[in-house]
């Protein structure tokens, strides 16, 4: 991926981008967790959410 994005003649930096990408999932990821009650495997489920986001926008800017 570019280091730049332009969206509409706006430029972006593709670290937003990606940012924007894992929060998505995240939330995506946090509704499944939630509807599964998955989240009484977790001991502190913020911190938990966050290691994940952080995970997915490492995943999201090496893959892109």
């Amino acid at each position: 991926m570019r280091q730049v994005v332009d969206l509409g003649g706006l430029l972006v930096s593709a670290f937003v981008v990606n940012l924007a990408l894992s929060l998505l999932t995240l939330a995506i990821l946090r509704w499944l967790m939630g509807w599964f009650d998955l989240w009484r495997f977790v001991w502190d489920p913020p911190l938990a959410q966050f290691g994940i986001l952080i995970c997915l926008l490492g995943l999201y800017t090496l893959i892109l």
